[in-house]
């Protein structure tokens, strides 16, 4: 029924009585207004939560983030002209789209994990369930709008003006909530289930409350069985998403998973193969990226710790680490009189101390009493540090995300040369020279820019390839690498080996005339291409 744009007029129902009287009609705009703040927040949630998955699946934070609100936003466009002939059905369409995104946004993110886990479709499931989930959320304002403007008719500015100080402040609550609500305590797929029922119940309850004398019994009976069937279905995924986790997961590691923990931070992982000949392969996991195998980890960790251990070395900085593997080869040397280690993840540092399999391999180390363990950010540490140190060591992740990117700039290298003394010698993982030539190679030149002098030199880690690392000092002359004279027993490395490793053939010689990375133009790892991408 229309209604003029200045007179509130009392509307017939399919029962045959008036619309509500004033005060009914002031508790049935608040009732609306409610309405819209909460589908507002658990619309925004569904944002976050795929941007987040994203993140943790594939790495790149500023890829997803721009293919999620892009999509969603366009969608919401389309979804609000959609809505456009359904403003007669305005009450019913609205409780049918609220229990269809309901269902389709409480089930997307384990939906998407498991595009990922089995069927490798994540991008095109990604696109197809931002593009469905934004037409849907954008169908809800205007239906909203005239669900409002039935109560009481008012000045269109006016109404648009209530309508969306709701929306705002329910997407400001929601994108809070999601981070420092949802995600401690339910994780990401129950936390998706857990708004996708509060979305069910917020878009049903205003309908069958406020507007149920505007449907005829037969639809309020088919939305009543529909509600139950998606709570029903969302109830279900609840229950059983901790299989489901453990299941997907175990898809995407060809070893028995042995440990996993999703923390604030990342997606940590722990595999253990029993079955090789006389050895067992213990194997930890970021986010699906391999961070050590424990048949071959002692190459990687001699070469990059003992050619910095070569002359003072009483205070060692390791910027990374968590694992403690590198800092169990600090540890072999009696005169190191204080470790400090400073690692994003405390659930890294936990696992590090407390797994028997990671225990055994880093030898205890967390336990020796010259070791100091940091829980933060190595960037925000180094920032705050007033200590000197004579050997660093920046064990990182590869910079795959604007999260780590940071961690390769020429500001960071900077605040690592503020903590080095005039002596000091430092090296930092690079990554592959031969798979990742442009990256390796700017990471040198970024140290450079920072004011280091530097010498590469690579070595091969069957896990990975050929791993190169870059040894910097403050100058003026370019430190070689070399072992100590008392340096311990070593599996893998001995001088001549070291002096060939800092050789490199023609083609995967220095690339000259790479920029530098820094806080304002980062660069970041695409593994596809083998080289950073600027932005």
């Amino acid at each position: 029924m229309a209604v003029s744009a200045g007179t509130a007029a009392p509307e017939s129902t399919s029962d045959g009585e008036a619309g509500p009287g004033p005060q009914r009609g002031r508790l049935a705009r608040f009732a609306v207004l409610v309405a819209v703040f909460v589908c507002a927040a658990c619309g925004l949630v569904y944002e976050l939560a795929l941007v987040a998955l994203g993140s943790y699946l594939i790495g790149d934070t500023i890829g997803q983030a721009s293919i999620v609100l892009s999509l969603m936003v366009f969608a919401m466009g389309v979804g609000a002209l959609v809505a456009k002939p359904l403003q007669p059905w305005a009450a019913a369409s609205f409780a049918a789209i609220e229990l269809v995104l309901a269902l389709l946004g409480g089930l997307s993110v384990l939906l998407l994990y498991a595009a990922f886990a089995w069927l490798s479709l994540y991008l095109p499931a990604l696109i197809a369930t931002a593009l469905v989930l934004g037409l849907l959320i954008g169908a809800e304002i205007p239906l909203l709008m005239v669900l409002l403007q039935r109560i009481r008719s008012q000045d269109a500015g006016s109404a648009v003006a209530d309508m969306f100080a709701a929306d705002y402040v329910g997407g400001l609550v929601g994108g809070l909530a999601f981070p420092f609500l949802l995600l401690p305590l339910f994780g990401q797929i129950q936390g998706a289930l857990v708004v996708g029922m509060l979305n069910a119940a917020a878009g049903l309850g205003l309908v069958l409350t406020v507007f149920r004398r505007e449907m005829a019994r037969r639809a309020r009976w088919l939305l009543l069985a529909a509600s139950v069937l998606v709570g029903g279905i969302l109830v279900g995924a609840y229950a059983f998403a901790d299989d489901f986790e453990v299941t997907a997961r175990q898809a995407l590691y060809s070893d028995p998973v042995v440990r996993a923990e999703r923390s604030q931070y990342q997606d940590v992982v722990l595999t253990e193969n029993t079955a090789l000949a006389g050895a067992r392969d213990t194997r930890l996991y970021l986010n699906g990226d391999l961070q050590f195998s424990s048949v071959d980890e002692y190459r990687y960790h001699e070469a990059l710790v003992h050619p910095a251990m070569k002359g003072p070395r009483g205070r060692v900085l390791v910027l990374g680490g968590g694992d403690g593997l590198a800092l169990r080869e600090v540890l072999k040397y009696p005169d190191v009189e204080h470790v400090t280690l400073v690692d994003l993840d405390p659930a890294v540092l936990d696992l590090a101390r407390t797994d028997p399999r990671v225990r055994s391999l880093n030898g205890d180390a967390f336990a020796d009493p010259r070791v100091r363990a940091v829980a933060g950010d190595a960037f925000s540490w180094l920032r705050e540090n007033r200590a000197k140190f004579d050997v660093v060591l920046v064990d990182m992740p590869d910079a795959d995300s604007t999260a780590t990117a940071k961690l390769y700039s020429s500001e960071f290298y900077g605040l690592v040369r503020h903590a080095m003394t005039d002596d000091a010698r430092v090296v930092v993982q690079s990554g592959s020279p031969y798979f990742a030539p442009k990256a390796y190679w700017c990471i040198e030149s970024t140290l450079r820019a920072a004011g280091m002098v530097t010498t590469p030199y690579e070595v091969n880690v069957p896990s990975f390839g050929e791993w190169g690392f870059h040894l910097a000092a403050k100058g003026p002359t370019a430190p070689h690498p070399e072992l100590p004279a008392d340096a311990p027993p070593l599996r893998s490395l001995d001088q001549a080996a070291l002096d060939a490793a800092a050789v490199f053939p023609p083609d995967r010689d220095r690339i000259p005339g790479l920029r530098p990375s820094t806080l304002m133009h980062p660069t970041i790892l695409d593994y596809a291409k083998g080289e950073w991408v600027n932005y």
